[in-house]
């Protein structure tokens, strides 16, 4: 294609400085012409569609209407890093010059180039992903909620809170996700659309029926809320089950339905109600991208789009084949594929061949072990879902390329953190050397896991006499490092959100106080993409909604810490919910552009235990009140950028998840009860089923540890690790020294570089390691660089397609694979699937130094602190 126009084409390998930008190469004079199209195609990763539908706009309008605009986005992009910065540079060189007004006649092409480029914003999103998969039109008439489309949600919502509630205690665990839900409610919904007659009634004029006509994108996409609500268990449960057993803290009345119900309930109500709150933040804005949903719009647009463009693909040949037979081929490839790592031969998942060749020596395990290595190894899995850990799609989460991060940042943090964790380890510090490399256990003075009741009175709280008498908790230098960074991420993460997105959250909060005016016109600042235009047209979800769910959700959670002897104060519901406030729009931001997501888990268990020291319990709720309430928040507002995305009506999404949160509260509620009062020696070693809940002595530990003992013990001053308390200043600097070496400099590789990024990979150990990480950087380049540079319309029809079959793929067969071969114990002995465990890289992993029999390592007895 190629339109009218012409246009000088600046240097985009040399950006244009803010302050003295030269004007010789965007005046008339300049020698250098190209077609305006090509260009800004190659700049925005635009196809000529389009490039077309933005033509029609960018006639319409004059010099005054683009300035305004142009500055809106230079504002909001300006440190964006998922933005061209070619582009930047020459809205820079376009606001930045004063006689383009006083005579627009001898910058007429960089004018037109300016409104075609304007005209992209407003009438699509910025970013090539958003493009690649979300239709940036809509039909008001589509139905959504309705009967069928509801019937097959809460039946998803019940099926998927039944099971993931019954196994979560099981080891291994089974998880049923909700894109299992989305693939299924396809074929429901058309078998709605066959069989059910065309029967209703008329309420307040709008008139519902079993049949509506075809089963509609949307009603799929209703589906999949209310599913994305359902599959995640209720964290409180972990609390319920250590304060119920008698060999944890041994309080019965955890059994009362009312109490679990009423803290269980609130923490995901509060959850709720912030993202609601939050949306002006990390939902509506265009520079919200959510990486993460992209996929599941990619599937639900595949079952639903009629559209089949030829594309030119990689490999020489044009590419016709349509997404939903690309879909179905690729699925039923990664179905009989998974089988091998998962089942068959589950050395092609821990592919640790390097440390095959000597299992048993130190050093080589060390170095390239899989299971309890630093994983270096050039190519350490062939299983897809290997790479999918920690939701690292590589198809997914966006690259380090022309206009994009993320994971080649975290390769980078990691690659930063194996090197401290080796020196650490080989120079024993901190008595690291008696301890695997690389676990996220805690360990006594012998080497072996610590033994948290050693350290607490018959009431569950701390005893000094005891501890002096035990042994202090020691950490492996994998963990210690993955505390540093923690201490580093959060304080990078205020800083890195006031550096470079402060315009952006004031614009959320001036939105948020003009939409609680009470006044009949309100205006929302900044501009609005496409998708916010289109979305304006359904009546919003109130803000006063989201407060009343709060409030109520609040009162729920200080009953319940107050009406049972908890020992509890309600002040953990509301500094929980402070420290939740402070960090949700910093966090939601950063996972809404990078598609990584920063926990406050350990911030959490730092500051909840440093202030409610040896009380564990305390520490829980605080735990909860805290970092669960802001994770919620997150995966909410997750869903509401799919509801934004695919033009569901938000007061429709709000009963979605309302409605999918009690209903699935209460389900897990009831299983929770079923599994405390009719399994037999449930959560012990006896147990049936393998229902030996792992996951809840892991949870045991960690409140004993840091509630009951306390951080005050292990970080405070004198203590063995007040040195990790570094990686506080450490995080805050950071961030200010990346954004004024990348002020003053002109590489365009400095714009790439995302602080917080280099940190989250950085904590990505215990037990996870290089092994996990490494395999998506070549797989990501080979997506987010190469094709999506060179074949832009290959990359954007069948990139998040191939992610969403493959993780559909493998969610069936993983169902499958437990339910017909693991539940009943049928397994494969042969070596294929016994080497993984060999030498160091079995359950005893090999140690750099040992203690003799009767002796221990560390501080003496008694001399603890």
């Amino acid at each position: 294609m190629s339109l009218p126009i012409q246009a000088e084409e600046p240097v985009a390998s040399d950006p244009v400085d803010e302050k003295s930008a030269p004007m010789s190469e965007y005046s008339p004079n300049s020698e250098i012409e190209v077609s305006l199209s090509a260009q800004v195609e190659s700049d925005l990763n635009v196809t000529e569609d389009d490039l077309v539908e933005a033509h029609e706009l960018a006639v319409k309008w004059t010099l005054d209407d683009i300035r305004p605009l142009m500055q809106k986005v230079l504002t909001i992009h300006e440190h964006d890093p998922n933005f061209p910065l070619s582009i930047i540079d020459r809205i820079k060189a376009f606001l930045g010059n004063d006689d383009i007004a006083e005579n627009p006649e001898q910058y007429a092409v960089l004018i037109e180039e300016m409104k075609l480029e304007a005209a992209l914003i407003t009438v699509n999103s910025p970013y090539a992903e958003v493009r690649a998969v979300v239709d940036n039109h809509d039909d008001e008439s589509t139905p959504c909620g309705t009967i069928r489309a509801w019937a097959i949600g809460i039946w998803f919502v019940v099926i998927l809170a039944f099971i993931n509630q019954l196994f979560s205690i099981r080891q291994p665990a089974i998880t049923v996700q909700a894109n299992v839900a989305q693939l299924l409610a396809y074929p429901f919904g058309k078998a709605c659309e066959k069989f059910l007659p065309d029967v209703g009634f008329t309420l307040w004029g709008v008139r519902h029926s079993l049949n509506p006509g075809p089963f509609s994108r949307k009603e799929q996409m209703l589906v999949t809320i209310l599913a994305n609500v359902a599959w995640n268990t209720p964290y409180t449960n972990n609390i319920i089950w250590v304060q119920y057993l008698s060999f944890y803290f041994n309080q019965h009345y955890a059994g009362q339905f009312l109490y679990q119900i009423l803290i269980s309930l609130a923490t995901n109500f509060i959850g709720y109600g912030l993202a609601g709150l939050a949306r002006r933040f990390i939902v509506y804005p265009s520079y919200c991208i959510w990486p993460a949903s992209l996929v599941t719009v990619a599937l639900n647009s595949t079952f639903h789009s009629d559209r089949n463009t030829p594309v030119q693909s990689p490999w020489g040949s044009v590419f016709k084949i349509s997404q939903l037979r690309f879909f179905a081929i690729a699925f039923v490839g990664m179905f009989v594929y998974f089988w091998f790592p998962q089942y068959i031969f589950t050395a092609l998942s821990m592919f640790s061949w390097m440390s095959w060749i000597a299992p048993n020596n130190l050093n080589l395990s060390t170095i390239t072990g899989f299971n309890n290595g630093l994983g270096i190894n050039p190519w350490p899995t062939w299983d897809w879902n290997t790479m999918l850990f920690d939701a690292t799609d590589p198809l997914v989460v966006p690259f380090f390329s022309a206009n994009i991060i993320t994971t080649f940042n975290k390769f980078i943090g990691a690659c930063i953190s194996c090197i401290v964790i080796a020196v650490l380890w080989y120079t024993n510090a901190n008595y690291t050397g008696y301890l695997p490399i690389n676990s996220n256990r805690v360990y006594d003075n012998k080497g072996a896991l610590y033994n948290v009741s050693r350290t607490v009175d018959s009431e569950g709280l701390f005893s000094a006499t005891e501890y002096q008498a035990y042994s202090f908790p020691f950490l492996s230098s994998g963990n210690l490092v993955v505390y540093l960074f923690f201490f580093a991420i959060y304080s990078a993460t205020i800083s890195y959100a006031y550096l470079y997105h402060r315009h952006e959250i004031a614009m959320g909060f001036r939105n948020l106080f003009n939409s609680l005016r009470r006044t009949s016109k309100k205006t929302e600042a900044g501009y609005d993409d496409i998708h916010n235009q289109l979305m304006s047209r359904y009546a919003d979800a109130p803000d006063w909604w989201y407060l009343v769910v709060i409030g109520v959700a609040v009162a729920m959670g200080c009953i319940g810490v107050t009406a049972w002897e908890t020992n509890t104060t309600v002040s953990v519901v509301f500094l929980g919910l402070i420290l939740c406030a402070v960090f949700l729009v910093p966090v939601g931001i950063i996972k809404a552009m990078t598609g990584i997501e920063v926990t406050l888990n350990a911030l959490i268990e730092f500051v909840g235990g440093t202030w409610v020291n040896g009380n564990a319990l305390a520490m829980n709720f605080f735990k909860c009140f805290g970092y669960v309430t802001c994770a919620h928040a997150i995966w909410f507002s997750n869903d509401l950028k799919l509801a934004h995305y695919a033009k569901i009506p938000p007061r429709q999404t709000f009963a979605a998840q309302m409605i999918g949160t009690v209903l699935s509260t209460f389900i897990c509620i009831g299983v929770l009860n079923f599994q405390m009062t009719k399994i037999p020696e449930v959560c012990t070693a006896d147990a049936p089923y393998r229902f030996t809940c792992p996951h809840i002595n892991t949870f045991f530990t960690a409140s004993v540890l840091w509630g009951t003992i306390g951080p005050v013990r292990v970080f405070g001053s004198g203590g063995m690790y007040t040195w990790l308390l570094a990686g506080f200043p450490i995080g805050f600097v950071v961030p200010i020294i990346f954004y004024y070496i990348s002020k003053r400099s002109k590489r365009t590789w400095m714009r790439q570089i995302h602080p917080v990024a280099l940190f989250y990979g950085a904590v990505m150990w215990c037990p996870y390691n290089i092994s996990y990480i490494w395999p998506a950087v070549p797989i990501g380049w080979y997506s987010w660089v190469y094709l999506k540079r060179h074949y832009l319309s290959f990359w954007s029809k069948y990139n998040f397609v191939l992610s969403a079959s493959f993780s559909s793929a493998i969610a069936i067969a993983a169902i499958l694979i437990f339910f017909c071969l693991q539940l009943p114990e049928v397994e494969l002995n042969w070596w294929g699937n016994n080497i993984v465990e060999a030498g160091c890289e079995g359950k005893d992993p090999c140690v750099l130094a040992t203690v003799s029999d009767g002796e221990y390592f560390g501080p003496r007895i008694g001399q603890f602190h």
